[in-house]
């Protein structure tokens, strides 16, 4: 379970942090680093120095250019965030995000990232809504700032606390008649639904790209709360494309995944999908 947890880190802006952070992630047995457009150098004598022996997880970080990159793969995204911003998120603490992981990570195909901004700035609001759910650490109000290494301890041990749990709990024969459970959509099937929703939007006259009132940010929220499944995902995607093509749309999104979208709409229309 540990091993498909990925601690992401935006615009970090001193070496000594990154070390630090693959202390505590060592510390507590995870091992999946990523690195968004870091603000210093990453390989440095002072990382390397403040890993204190996990300096192999500041060697194998992995450094992208966005977000989107670091968590593509990703079926949960949580956001560390200090308060709720404009538009109000499902906020959760670091033990309820602990009792959550086990069902979240019951399928191979689950990941989960949990995302740290900037040392002097946290997240934006734009990367905020990229996430599932906040998770807020409630410290002391009088002194709330906390050092990034230090929240990403609280969390990993909080990810250990629920993995030392399961493994001390024996399976229950009765959950072999239940439904196997499917896939969540990942985090990049999430962004081509966004797109492809507001693309139809227009097309229909409902959304205007000039006047947004924050309409996506809105269908953002209700989604994400809603944690669709891939087959899901792709249902709603097949209904937008039969929304194009009957409002006289050129249907772009559906071009992206057009055989599974073919293959779900004749499922559910009782016909045999097509062969190849």
């Amino acid at each position: 379970m540990l091993e498909r947890i990925r601690i992401v880190l935006i615009g970090t802006s001193h070496p000594g942090n990154i070390g630090a952070t693959a202390r505590a992630m060592h510390n507590m047995g995870l091992a999946d680093l990523a690195l968004v457009a870091p603000r210093c150098e990453v390989i440095t004598a002072d990382s390397v120095s403040r890993a204190s022996g996990a300096d192999a997880l500041v060697h194998d970080a992995r450094v992208v250019d966005s977000l989107e990159q670091a968590v593509t793969d990703c079926t949960l995204v949580v956001g560390a965030s200090a308060r709720s911003r404009t538009l109000p998120w499902p906020m959760i603490t670091p033990r309820e995000l602990g009792e959550r992981l086990p069902a979240e990570l019951a399928t191979p195909e689950a990941r989960i990232a949990l995302v740290f901004g900037r040392e002097d700035s946290g997240l934006s609001n734009a990367e905020l809504q990229r996430c599932h759910a906040h998770v807020h650490i409630p410290t002391n109000p009088d002194f709330s700032s906390l050092n990034l290494a230090a929240a990403v301890q609280v969390l990993a041990y909080e990810c250990r606390l629920a993995w030392l749990a399961q493994t001390q709990n024996k399976p229950d024969p009765a959950q072999d008649d239940e439904e196997e459970a499917q896939p969540l959509a990942s985090h990049e099937e999430l962004e081509h639904y966004f797109a492809h929703l507001e693309r139809a939007l227009i097309t229909i006259g409902f959304h205007d790209p000039a006047k947004p009132r924050q309409l996506m940010a809105r269908l953002r929220r209700v989604t994400l709360r809603s944690r669709p499944e891939r087959m899901e995902l792709n249902i709603l995607r097949g209904i937008l494309s039969a929304t194009e093509k009957a409002a006289g749309g050129q249907a772009l999104g559906a071009r992206e995944s057009e055989p599974e979208l073919q293959q779900e709409h004749d499922t559910h229309q009782g016909q045999k999908p097509a062969q190849d």
